[in-house]
């Protein structure tokens, strides 16, 4: 993974469009008490609510269906603004639409825009926050979900503008 705070990416979809297509899935699935909501603002996305650790809880995330279009991408770019806080970029293959994730972690500056790029290689597959023994490899072409998580115990409110996504042959 790298990180460049300079550089400036197209969004994915190249429309808002994929904005409104975005599913909450937070801990409530298991009686968690996290909250969370996306919205569109200033053609971004922003990720925002609250983290809670009771009834055993701790995670928000949010996830859409994608089509990459770029059958020989191998590198995603993220342009975004955060708050300081860690965030997941999860991806999802026909195999694993519902299980397992292709995880990847990010860390943010507070209030500053930030560009981090991923390869294939920078994913690990996980469930329900446990690296799995078995490690397929990732290729983008196979992606079919995107979404962003936090989670990790970072109990409280969260703040996270996306700005853009993008699949990428470099």
């Amino acid at each position: 993974m790298k990180t460049n705070p300079t550089t400036s990416l197209p969004l994915l979809s190249g429309s808002g469009d994929l904005i409104l297509h975005w599913q909450i899935v937070n801990d409530s699935v298991m009686g968690g008490l996290s909250t969370s909501q996306a919205y569109e603002k200033d053609n971004s996305l922003i990720f925002t609510g609250n983290v809670s650790l009771e009834n055993n809880g701790g995670f928000a995330s949010i996830r859409t269906t994608i089509n990459t279009n770029k059958e020989n991408a191998n590198l995603i770019y993220l342009r975004f603004k955060g708050d300081g806080k860690t965030y997941q970029l999860r991806l999802r293959t026909s195999q694993y639409l519902d299980g397992p994730a292709f995880t990847a972690s990010f860390a943010t500056l507070k209030d500053q825009w930030q560009v981090v790029t991923f390869s294939p290689t920078d994913f690990i597959l996980t469930y329900r926050g446990k690296t799995l023994e078995q490690q397929p490899e990732l290729t983008f072409k196979d992606v079919q979900q995107l979404g962003l998580m936090i989670a990790k115990k970072q109990q409280g409110n969260f703040k996270l503008k996306l700005a853009h996504i993008n699949f990428e042959l470099k």
